[in-house]
């Protein structure tokens, strides 16, 4: 009968594989610390993609009741007939400002993800201090990023402030109402963003693995770029679709 015996690890072994100098940790089916990065990298995608799918429906959602309620009218009480309620809201100028600002906070995140891109490339043939040069860099892409998000932010309300001073609030028309529930919503899903935003620039700042870091930028990164594109979607379904 064949029998198996386990090799117990020396405490040699140990030591080196807690101050990280021993050989990468393979998986039960042979993998090296470059598949596992890889499946972290896929599984971290896929969340995200599962996140902004879930997004979407929601907006898509909002749109269809968008464009039926523009068409359905209302009963009038006094004089007892069906009348169209429908108001469309002129568009602040500020709105076109606040666009550009997004766009630019887009170009910023895509520049601290490439960043990482090569900082992880550089980090599988460089020893780790020749990485750490480069983190500066990162962090202040990131840094203006979240500056250029929180001047959206300020800028939106800015926009409602300017609608309310016009006479148009929250219930004052349907149309109204969609604009203040979809620019709403967007600000809320961008605020989730800052929040991730933070997280990488946390996970930099504390010296996180390099592969750590590039995962965190690379899913707020697409999802960074999913906002912006889901903001122009919004500014023009408000001014082609009235």
């Amino acid at each position: 009968m064949a029998t198996y015996t386990t090799t117990a690890p020396s405490p040699e072994d140990i030591a080196s594989l807690r101050d990280g100098s021993g050989p990468p940790p393979v998986g039960g089916n042979g993998g090296s610390d470059s598949d596992f990065f890889e499946v972290r990298l896929r599984r971290a995608r896929l969340g995200m993609l599962v996140a902004v799918i879930g997004i979407a429906m929601i907006f898509i959602s909002f749109t269809s009741a968008y464009v039926v309620r523009q068409g359905l009218p209302t009963f009038d009480a006094r004089t007892n007939t069906l009348v169209n309620d429908w108001l469309a809201v002129p568009l602040p100028a500020l709105l076109l400002v606040n666009s550009l600002v997004l766009l630019m906070s887009s170009l910023t995140m895509e520049l601290a993800r490439r960043q990482a891109g090569r900082d992880l490339a550089l980090a599988r043939v460089t020893p780790a201090s020749q990485v750490s040069s480069t983190n500066e860099s990162r962090i202040s892409w990131l840094a203006l990023t979240i500056v250029l998000g929180l001047c959206f932010l300020a800028g939106q309300l800015m926009v409602w402030r300017e609608l309310a001073a016009s006479g148009f609030y929250l219930s004052t028309t349907p149309s109204s109402s969609f604009l203040y529930l979809l620019t709403g919503m967007h600000g809320v899903h961008l605020l989730g963003g800052i929040v991730a935003l933070l997280a990488a620039s946390g996970a930099a700042l504390l010296r996180k693995t390099v592969a750590t870091q590039f995962i965190l930028l690379d899913v707020t990164g697409w999802y960074w770029h999913f906002m912006a594109v889901l903001w122009i979607y919004i500014l023009c379904l408000f001014e082609f679709v009235r």
